[in-house]
């Protein structure tokens, strides 16, 4: 017997982008299957587990891997076994390279680790959920796949060829899903951030920061995680339900060509 409560997957849950989704996912009254490859004792998922726990929220974590085919299925089987249904899947997970170097210098082992993770893993995961999801009949409920990429999809970084070509590839990932995944009425989205206040952008902050003032986004700040985490609810929610395959920028309007 199915739960009547809605039920999403979260990854990269234990920080960052991740992490709000999971709260706020969990606040809009989800039920909420969060993973990442933290484990229990990380600081990280312990301050993530606090707070779903002082809101009351119905959840689980899984430390997972998301590159490995057992840990994509161990994430999408945990909300089928412990609440009995997925409604969304937000695709959160992802890496920096280790190191930012110019792009005749990418190694291929290097290469190799961020697309295994946000590309590859990435589209797998989303593989077996759309499966399982096609295969479970249908709810009365909008059902979502909300897969977060980024500027770098589409806005050159030479010391960084490696994550631009990871975003781009799921860009395209998240139209062929949407086309494929239509007619058993599962929409699919791309949430394409600009510069997003989280750990990953630590190293350049202040390179980011003097940019935004001389220009780079018309609101000319960073992006916050609950920025996004906002437009996953919305979509979650079935904000646009006769829409699928968008590409919906939150960038601060850093996408604006100007002359």
């Amino acid at each position: 017997m199915k739960k009547e409560k809605r039920t999403s997957v979260v990854t990269g849950a234990a920080s960052g982008i991740g992490r709000a989704v999971m709260l706020r996912l969990a606040k809009e009254g989800f039920c909420v299957v969060g993973c990442s490859r933290r484990g229990f004792e990380s600081d990280a998922v312990k301050s993530l587990t606090s707070e779903l726990d002082a809101i009351g929220a119905s959840y689980k974590y899984v430390p997972a891997d998301i590159s490995d085919e057992a840990g994509q299925k161990k994430v999408i089987d945990t909300a089928y076994e412990e609440f009995g249904r997925l409604d969304v899947l937000a695709n959160c997970a992802g890496v920096a390279p280790e190191r930012r170097v110019d792009m005749l210098e990418l190694t291929p082992e290097a290469f190799d680790r961020v697309l295994n993770i946000n590309l590859r893993g990435t589209f797998f995961l989303t593989q077996y959920a759309a499966r399982r999801m096609v295969s479970d009949p249908a709810p009365d409920t909008p059902r979502a796949i909300i897969t977060i990429t980024s500027i770098s999809a589409e806005t050159v970084s030479l010391n960084r060829a490696e994550y631009c070509i990871s975003k781009a590839g799921l860009s395209m990932a998240s139209r062929l899903f949407a086309a494929r995944l239509a007619e058993h009425g599962i929409n699919v989205y791309e949430l394409r951030p600009g510069i997003i206040d989280t750990d990953m952008i630590a190293p350049v902050r202040e390179r980011y920061e003097a940019l935004l003032a001389d220009g780079l986004a018309p609101l000319g700040r960073i992006g916050n995680p609950e920025d996004i985490a906002d437009a996953v609810a919305a979509l979650a929610g079935g904000a646009l339900r006769y829409s699928t395959g968008e590409i919906i920028y939150l960038d601060g309007g850093m996408h604006i060509s100007k002359l």
